[in-house]
Parts: C-alpha cells; structure tokens; sequence
C-alpha cells in the first residue's frame, strides 16, 4: 500500500509539472522522458547508471542478458541514425530494457517476486524521471521569479569570507588541468551516487529485499525537497549576479576578483532563462549523501566518496555557481533529510526526531539570517562567521552521535545469544 501510495503521488507530482511546463511553451518530464524511447537522449550514462540499479534485482544470467539486449539495441539505433544523419546518442537500449523488465513483472511474476522486480524498476524510472523534473523545476523557478536574493546572500557571505571569490581565482591559477577535473566531477555526480547505491544494493539479488535505508532514498528525496526551497529563495550565484555569465543583469563584473562591496542589499531583477538554484547548494547536498552513505564501503570507494565531496565542494564555489552560505545551507539540508529517513526507519526514535527538529531549525535559521541580518553579519564576520559554523557543526556532531548510537543497537541484537544447556532433572 506503501508502494502504491507514493506512485500515486509521484504520478500526480509528474502530471502537474507536465501542465505547468506546457503552460510555458516547453515538453514537460513525461514527454520529454517518452521521446528518449525513440529519439536521441540527454545524457546515456545516465540510462544506463538508472539500469545498473535495476539489474540488483536479478540473478548474474538475467543481468547478462539485460546488458547484452541494452547493447544490442543501442547498436541498431545507432546504424539507423547513422544512416540517417540523425543526432548520435546511446541509452535507448537501457531505457527499453528497463521498461520491458516492468512488462515481464506484470505479466510473468508473480507475489514477492513481482514486486521485487517492480521496486527495482522502480528505483531506475525514480533516477532518470528525477532528472527530468529538475529540468522541468529549474524553468519555473526562472519564469516565476523575476527578482533574486543574490545581494543579501552576497553580503551575508562576507561573514565567510567571501569563499566563491576565493575558490574562483585558485581554480584559474590551476589552468585547464583542474577545470577539466573539477567539471567532470561535477557534471558526472549522479553516477559516483550510483556505484555508491550498487555497492549498498549489492545484497538484494540474495536476500530478495531492499535494505531499509539507502543512498538513492536520500538522493531522490533531496531532489523532491531542494526545488520548493528554490521557489521560497531565488538565488542565481555570483557568477551571473556579479559575473560576465549575467550579461546586462549582472550587478558588476566582480567575480572572482574583486569581492563585493558591503552595502544595503535588495532583490534585483534578473532574466527569465537563467535558474534561480543556488540556496540551497544541491551538488553539495548530494555530494555530502554520497560520502556519508560511502563510509561502510572499502577503503577505495570510502577515499572516491571523500574526493567526490571535495571536488564538488570546489567547482561549486569555483565556477561560480554558488556562494559560501548555499554550501553551510546543503549540508545541513542533506543530513535532516538523511537522520528524518533513518529516523523513519527506527520507529520515529525520540533522539531522532528532536536531531530532525533541530536540523530543521538551523536550516530555516540559516535562510533567515542570510534574508535579515545580512548586513550585521557582514560587519561583525568574527561573530556571524563562526555562529554559522557552529550551527552546522551542531547538526554533523548530531548525526554523527545518533548513527553510532544505532549502529552499536544494530550490532548488539544481531549478536546471538548464547544457549542455554538443559538443566538435569531429579528422578
């Protein structure tokens, strides 16, 4: 009924957004999902990442075979467009494989078995369509909100120390090298998340059940949460408010050289193009679920999660696309998120729901502050600066404490107990 409830709503969810994107001139989610069955894909890593999550499901010949008719299938859309001079691109393999896994569950499993597969279906459609909506959510933060707070989360940011400025001009005194290395990070995040969530889904093929708690869980949650945020607080980032990205909307051309003066901030309009994604920072939420879910894995996947998170952490401020105060935002958004859906998990456990609460407090506390004491906070940074630390290092130490403690019970009731001999009786 779980199952059921939450398609119903991801269904209307979708249908909802196909309306408004329709409304705007543009293929919403579920059109531009349906064509990339036929016609050229955005991105076919990203396909073919989605089916990897679904093959944990199946047995090693089953997953042989997907990948085989997966590559097969590229292969023939491949000659057929190459034939026709059409745009060269692959994943509709993957994407058909994956549907027709849904049509051998409806039709050839049965119980268990089906919904197990269904899940699994399920989970690959989650990544993909989820791509889509953020698509679909970044044009109507653009159409719907023609001013941005970039100023008051500039002058805020001076409590930080201006770290975008500073992460900007280290990036161009690393050349080419580090922008080629930072962008691939970047831009291929969601498939470090991937080999992340096969590593934790590795299992499930064998015990014929998901576990109660994994990466993609946080990662799509992120997803469906971050975008409402957006709407409530528009930010662009300092390379289009204070950069040559912003053209004649740009407030100066600053960025990353010369920090912007403290001033009285106020909402600035801006274009009806450019996404209004900067707060919270959703490259920094992801990044930090993926090297949080990354640190029971082997040492090797532990240090990718590490480097992952980094590098992110780098080309976001970087390259411009966001300021200090969306990163302190992201982490403590990723971990609320992460501690509410363990917290589910445990039987709404009191500890941590007062952990969600107080994360949710120092989110909101964070906007607020960033909103109205932008000013204050950029004349007294020794004293602003540090309190917006310390707030999210009071979430970490939290999460931190309260996932020991769960872990140490988790390890203590799988622990058998030792049995007890039969007493002998008196005859």
């Amino acid at each position: 009924m779980l199952w059921v409830a939450v398609s119903a709503v991801a269904l209307g969810f979708l249908i909802a957004l196909e309306i408004a994107a329709r409304g705007y001139g543009v293929r919403g989610p579920i059109t531009d999902q349906a064509r990339e069955v036929v016609f050229a894909p955005k991105s076919g890593t990203v396909l073919y990442a989605s089916m990897a999550l679904m093959l944990v499901v199946l047995t090693w010949r089953q997953r042989f075979i997907a990948i085989g008719a997966a590559v097969g299938i590229d292969l023939v859309f491949w000659l057929v467009r190459w034939a026709v001079g059409a745009e060269m691109m692959y994943g509709n393999g993957a994407l058909l494989v994956t549907l027709g896994c849904a049509v051998v569950a409806l039709t050839r499993r049965t119980g268990r078995e089906r919904m197990l597969l269904l899940q699994g279906v399920g989970l690959a459609l989650l990544l993909v369509t989820g791509r889509k909506t953020g698509y679909t959510w970044l044009l109507i933060t653009s159409k719907t909100r023609s001013t941005v707070l970039d100023q008051y989360v500039a002058t805020a940011d001076q409590a930080l120390g201006n770290p975008s400025w500073v992460a900007g001009r280290i990036v161009e005194a690393t050349g080419a090298v580090g922008f080629r290395v930072l962008e691939f990070v970047y831009i291929q995040l969601a498939v470090m998340a991937v080999i992340v969530a096969l590593y934790q889904l590795r299992n499930v093929a064998v015990e014929r059940r998901f576990p109660r708690h994994h990466l993609v869980r946080t990662f799509l949650a992120i997803g469906l949460l971050g975008p409402g945020i957006y709407m409530i607080f528009p930010v662009v980032g300092p390379i289009f408010a204070y950069g040559a990205d912003g053209g004649q909307w740009a407030l100066a051309e600053l960025w990353p050289n010369t920090p912007p003066p403290v001033a009285v901030p106020q909402p600035m309009p801006f274009d009806e193009f450019t996404p209004r994604n900067c707060m919270p920072s959703l490259h920094t939420a992801w990044a930090t679920a993926i090297f949080i879910h990354s640190r029971k894995a082997p040492r090797a996947l532990r240090w990718a999660g590490t480097f992952w998170l980094i590098a992110t952490l780098g080309a976001t401020l970087g390259f411009g696309y966001h300021y200090g105060a969306d990163i302190v935002a992201g982490v403590v958004f990723t971990l609320t998120i992460d501690i509410a859906l363990r917290t589910l998990d445990h039987g709404w456990d009191r500890k941590g729901i007062r952990l969600v609460a107080h994360g949710a407090a120092v989110f909101v506390a964070l906007l607020l502050s960033y909103r109205f004491l932008s000013l204050e906070m950029a004349g007294h940074p020794w004293v602003f600066g540090p309190l917006v630390v310390l707030s999210m290092v009071s979430v970490i130490y939290g999460y931190v404490r309260i996932t020991k403690r769960w872990e140490r019970q988790a390890a203590a009731a799988s622990v058998p107990q030792p049995r007890r001999e039969p007493q002998p009786e008196l005859v």
